[in-house]
């Protein structure tokens, strides 16, 4: 999820025109330096993703200080490139260009975006980007520790380094109209108010809270004991492979690896990588962090590459990227027709746990309801409950209402409240996710709201495309995979999350398709009215 540089701007090609006016003509030659300033930024800007990458999946420990130094060194020169005072010369030189009239065109939506982007780079000193680059390489490198040991204690003091970076970051970016907790959410989801977010998890989480109950209530109950079997790791490797290859993810373009915390990092417009994680005991673990992670991957390679580095050809928000993964992690992968395809390859690739399985048993297992204490291992009934905890948690955090001596006890007591289970250990809890430790504060909302958006834009391209059950029953995700590659993918940021869910689908963003989606699926597997 990242941007970078490809091709020059050409005047004649996004013009539309050979024959220019020389004021046109020196529109576009600014247009065109301004362009390649940015692109410049996010080749250094992707080595330095290239580092962290290598950091997450095969740099030895011992290497951690010096590749903090590295980072932090990239992100700095990347960040005086994008704000370099010719950068807001040449937006004002910009201002009265035809071309840029039209906010959602390539060329206007691009001086809209940078100008966004340089005020808020601009409000952030180089010192305080290049420390909040190292603590990230760091802290993950000390969060991981930690989670292994089942040691809090060892990664609290980079958690207080960290948290302390993020408020000043904070403090400097916030408008009038802003907390500082929203200065950071604004940068995954722009725009995004905390009190809105609170009302609109607060609704879903009522819906979330009766159909789970009513799940409990049923007669039907499912055994998983299938899917908590010894699964051979080196098998997992193979399927995984194939459930990505099988629904698009271009190999030629990507990679698959496997971390401790499964993400996806593009470093260049044919080279995006995705890791996921694998569970000698509890399959799910391996095929939805693979079909979550190839549909940010997918996204990433659906982009237009002559845009790369550019807002046009960057993901609209973060809540969009969350739509693609886990529309093709839950919606497509979690779904019946999805198993009646893939059956037989999961019996060839695990003939002694599952060579008898039925498509029937597998989708209902794949759709088992209990309250779980990991969130990437949730079931989607109860995943957005893991959210609501974080994102109350991470708001006192910022706020500081919530000191970090505290934190284990109120993640714990938040898990019994809101879910119904205490975790037994740090590493169970407070110590699962990744995200605080390199900096992602405020990203949590974003699953959510990507929940929201997949579903909506799931129930718009089934009215465009008809049938889709029978489509992936026969394997064929092709249409699909187009008509997000259309409506979302291309579209880059010209439009805003809300407006792009908006022209997909006809419609305002809503929970309303979500909570169909769940009760439909549900309704299959419990029996429920």
């Amino acid at each position: 999820m990242t941007t970078s540089s490809a091709h020059p701007f050409v005047p004649g090609i996004f013009l539309g025109t050979i024959q220019m006016s020389q004021t046109t003509n020196d529109h576009a030659s600014t247009f065109d330096a301004l362009c390649q300033t940015f692109r410049d930024a996010a080749k250094l800007s992707t080595t330095a993703d290239l580092l962290e990458w290598d950091e997450r999946t095969g740099m030895p420990r011992g290497g951690a200080d010096y590749r903090a130094e590295q980072v932090a060194h990239l992100r700095g020169l990347v960040h005086s490139l994008q704000t370099a005072p010719v950068i807001e010369e040449q937006l004002a030189s910009l201002t009265d260009w035809d071309a840029a009239s039209d906010p959602h065109s390539d060329i206007g939506a691009t001086l809209k975006c940078l100008a966004d982007d340089y005020r808020r780079q601009c409000k952030l000193p180089s010192d305080l980007v290049q420390r909040t680059a190292s603590c990230c390489v760091r802290g993950q490198g000390r969060w991981d520790a930690a989670r292994k040991a089942d040691d809090y204690a060892m990664f609290q003091p980079v958690l207080d380094e960290m948290l302390s970076l993020k408020r000043e970051a904070g403090q400097l970016l916030k408008s009038d109209d802003q907390t500082v907790y929203e200065a950071l959410l604004d940068e995954f989801e722009p725009g995004a108010k905390a009190a809105a977010l609170t009302k609109t998890f607060a609704d879903l989480r009522t819906e979330l809270v009766t159909l789970i109950g009513e799940i409990k209530d049923s007669p039907r109950q499912v055994d998983t004991s299938l899917i908590t079997q010894d699964f051979p790791i080196e098998a997992q490797r193979a399927f995984s492979r194939v459930l990505a290859e099988a629904i698009g993810f271009d190999f030629n373009r990507g990679r698959l690896d496997e971390t401790s915390h499964p993400f996806c990092t593009t470093i260049g417009p044919s080279d995006c990588r995705i890791l996921t994680r694998y569970e000698p005991n509890f399959l799910p673990t391996s095929i939805f962090g693979t079909l979550h992670e190839a549909g940010h991957g997918l996204y990433e390679q659906g982009m237009r590459e002559d845009w790369f580095g550019l807002p046009p050809g960057s993901y609209a928000s973060l809540g969009i990227h969350e739509s693609q993964s886990r529309m093709w992690e839950n919606l497509v992968g979690r779904t019946l027709p999805f198993w009646e395809h893939f059956t037989p390859q999961i019996q060839q690739h695990f003939p002694a746990q599952l060579g008898n399985v039925t498509s029937a048993e597998l989708h209902r297992c794949f759709n088992s309801v209990s309250p779980s204490l990991i969130r990437v291992e949730a079931d989607e009934a109860t995943y957005n409950l893991h959210i609501i905890v974080r994102f109350e948690l991470e708001q006192a955090l910022i706020s500081g209402e919530l000191s970090t001596d505290d934190l284990p006890v109120a993640w714990a007591d938040a898990y019994e409240q809101v879910i119904g289970v205490r975790p037994p250990s740090a590493a169970d809890g407070v110590l699962q996710d990744v995200h605080w430790s390199a900096g992602l504060i405020g990203y949590f909302p974003t699953y959510t709201l990507g929940n929201l958006a997949a579903a909506q834009l799931y129930d718009a391209a089934k009215e465009s495309l008809g049938d889709i059950d029978a489509l992936v029953r026969e394997g064929n995700f092709a249409p699909l995979r187009e008509w997000l590659v259309k409506n979302v993918h291309q579209l880059g940021r010209t439009r805003t999350a809300d407006e792009l869910v908006a022209q997909a689908s006809g419609k305002p963003l809503s929970a309303e398709p979500l909570i169909q989606s769940l009760r439909t699926r549900y309704s299959q597997v419990y029996d429920l009215a």
